[in-house]
C-alpha cells in the first residue's frame, strides 16, 4: 500500500536581518489558534536577493511568502506576474504560489491606509516621506489616493526629492505629516532616528512610523514631546498580514 504524505502548507518571510520580525510569531500563533497543524511559517534571511531561486527550489511546500526590507523592489524580476496594484506601486510584499507561477501583491497599501486614515485631520494635507525604499512607494500610493501632496526626503536626493540637510522650519511647518519609511530606530538599534529638525514640530503634526519594535521609536518620542499625534506600524503590520493570508487562500 502506498504511503500517504502529510500535506504541509509552509509560508515564510524573506528579508535581511529579520530575526526581530513579528510575522513568524504572528502566523504561527494564528495557525495554532485555527488548529492548522499542517501549516508553518519561518524566516528566510537572505544576505542577497540572488539566493531567492535556490530557496524556492529547496522549500517545495511553500504556498506563500511575505517580503520585507530590503527586497520589496528587488524581488520583482524573480516573479512571474504582478497584480495590477503591485505593478502600479512598483513594490511587492506578498507572493502567492500559483499554478501559473509566482505572483506578487502589495498589502502594505491596505495596511497603511487603514491604520493611517483615522489619525488624519483637515490640516494634514502635506507630507514628508522619509526614505525612498519599497515601503515608501506604498505610502506614496496611499497619499495620492487621499489627495495629500508629499515630498520624498532622501540621504541621496534625486529629481524632486529633498535632502535631510534641506529641511528647515518653513518646510517642517508646512508639511504637517511625517512618515518614517526608513529602518532607523528598529530593534536592536533603538537609539537611531532620521536626521530631521525635530525642534520645529508642533501639536499640528502627525508622525507615523512604519516601525513597530520598539513601540515608540526615538522618532515618535521626539514628536510626542512636541505634542504631535503619533502612531507606530503595529496595526499596519497586522492588517497587511491578514490581507496576505486572504490572498494566499483565495
Amino acid at each position: 500500500m502506498a504511503k500517504t504524505e502529510q500535506k504541509i502548507h509552509s509560508f515564510g518571510l524573506i528579508g535581511k536581518n529579520i530575526s526581530y520580525s513579528f510575522s513568524k510569531t504572528y502566523f504561527n500563533n494564528k495557525f495554532t489558534s485555527m488548529n492548522l497543524v499542517s501549516h508553518g511559517y519561518e524566516n528566510f534571511d537572505l544576505s542577497k536577493i540572488e539566493e531567492f531561486p535556490a530557496l524556492i527550489k529547496k522549500h517545495n511546500t511553500l504556498k506563500g511568502l511575505n517580503v520585507t526590507i530590503p527586497y520589496k523592489e528587488a524581488i520583482i524580476p524573480y516573479l512571474d506576474s504582478l497584480n495590477e496594484q503591485a505593478e502600479r506601486i512598483g513594490a511587492v510584499n506578498t507572493i502567492k504560489f500559483t499554478k501559473e507561477g509566482l505572483k506578487g501583491y502589495n498589502t502594505d497599501v491596505y495596511g497603511f491606509k487603514k491604520s493611517f486614515q483615522p489619525f488624519l485631520k483637515e490640516s494634514h494635507n502635506k507630507a514628508l516621506i522619509l526614505g525612498t525604499g519599497g515601503a515608501s512607494k506604498a505610502v506614496a500610493f496611499v497619499l495620492k489616493e487621499l489627495g495629500i501632496s508629499f515630498k520624498y526626503v532622501s540621504r541621496n536626493p534625486i529629481g524632486d526629492q529633498i535632502g535631510y540637510t534641506d529641511l528647515n522650519k518653513k518646510i517642517i511647518s508646512s508639511h504637517t505629516v511625517l512618515i518614517n519609511c526608513t529602518p532607523l530606530g528598529t530593534f536592536p538599534d533603538t537609539d537611531a532616528k532620521p536626521n530631521i529638525p525635530y525642534k520645529f514640530l508642533t501639536s499640528n503634526h502627525l508622525l507615523f512610523d512604519l516601525i513597530y519594535n520598539p513601540v515608540k521609536t526615538p522618532f515618535l518620542l521626539s514628536g510626542e514631546s512636541k505634542g504631535a499625534i503619533i502612531c507606530n506600524g503595529s496595526k499596519m503590520l497586522e492588517l497587511q498580514a491578514e490581507k496576505a493570508w486572504q490572498i494566499w487562500n483565495s
